[in-house]
């Protein structure tokens, strides 16, 4: 079986969207509650991380599926072009650079 292309995806998200009354122009969406929504999955996909449950029911693959459903449905909501917005991004980051080496998993501010 050959794995849906991204425009195959967005679309059945919005086709989603309209059958869920999820939203499918910015006036029929709050901007904020969607993104406490997409911040609620992340929370959700880092939960899962914590329980080491990567794979199945609220399992971090499953969270993170949630996540780019939910950032694809906004972006064609809001007229993003997703995909021009990251390969752009992804050329910033190329000439970008970080430091890493101060940085831990724990609470850094913790004494």
């Amino acid at each position: 079986m050959n794995q849906p292309t991204i425009q195959e995806i967005t679309d059945e998200i919005m086709a989603l969207a309209r059958d869920k009354s999820w939203g499918t122009e910015p006036e029929d969406v709050n901007l904020p509650e969607k993104f406490a929504l997409l911040h609620s999955e992340v929370s959700e996909a880092y939960e899962a991380f914590r329980r080491d449950n990567f794979d199945g029911k609220d399992g971090v693959s499953e969270e993170l599926a949630d996540i780019a459903i939910r950032l694809l449905h906004l972006s064609v909501i809001f007229k993003v072009d997703l995909a021009g917005e990251i390969a752009k991004k992804i050329e910033r980051n190329r000439s970008r650079e970080w430091n890493h080496k101060n940085e831990t998993l724990s609470n850094k501010n913790a004494k």
